[in-house]
């Protein structure tokens, strides 16, 4: 007696090893997008994170405040607004060409951007900026501008690049400028808001409060704030 062998049975198989290999290539396809895109995700977590590093990392302290006296027609008001400032502690280089700084008062707000106003490339000497640059005849600055100059660069010669901890600059605010009030600045009790940020966007704040007295000072004598 023989036995009937179903004829069907190697078209069966063939089917079955053909949809078998269809589902190892989609798997393997799958995978390797799944790969991409956990390749992808991590490298802009990656640079999310250095994002927010840099935020908080690369910035400048203030390290000291004051304010230099104007008087005009025996009126007593504050008329520069001086910083020094550092580098942060862990910070990388901060130029100050890419430094904004927002300054907002009881009656003024404004953003201000750097204006080299020395005299030489070490930046150590400055100009006149306690004058109204008046249509443009660069003899001060104008209402949306700051400067500096360097008071210890080291050896760098980077100014206006704070590029180590040792780096000082002192910023300069002409405040009858800005408050677009010529001769004068600002009055006794007046208070001073200022963010200074970085290209990066990290960012230090300072409050300044005018002295409530300024009587016995003199004109261009510098006072604490």
């Amino acid at each position: 007696m023989f036995e009937k062998f179903d004829t069907d049975r190697g078209q069966v198989g063939i089917g079955t090893l053909i949809v078998f290999i269809a589902m190892v290539l989609v798997a393997a396809i799958a995978a390797g997008v799944l790969v991409n895109t956990a390749g992808f995700l991590q490298a802009t977590a990656q640079d999310a994170g250095q994002e927010s590093v840099n935020k908080v990392t690369n910035r400048v302290d203030v390290v000291s405040t004051h304010g230099i006296v104007n008087d005009e027609a025996n009126e007593l008001t504050v008329d520069s607004l001086n910083l020094t400032v550092r580098l942060a502690a862990g910070s990388g280089s901060v130029s100050l060409e890419d430094t904004t700084i927002k300054y907002v008062s009881d009656s003024t707000a404004r953003n201000l951007v750097y204006d080299n106003a020395t005299t030489d490339a070490d930046g150590t000497d400055l100009g006149k900026v306690y004058e109204y640059n008046r249509s443009g005849n660069q003899k001060g600055l104008n209402s949306t501008e700051f400067t500096a100059y360097a008071l210890e660069d080291g050896d760098d010669t980077s100014f206006p690049v704070l590029s180590n901890q040792g780096d000082r600059y002192e910023i300069i605010i002409n405040t009858s400028v800005v408050e677009e009030t010529p001769t004068k600045g600002l009055s006794t009790g007046e208070s001073v808001k200022l963010e200074v940020t970085s290209r990066s966007g990290g960012s230090s704040q300072v409050i300044l409060t005018m002295p409530q007295q300024l009587a016995g000072k003199n004109d261009n004598d510098p006072i604490a704030l």
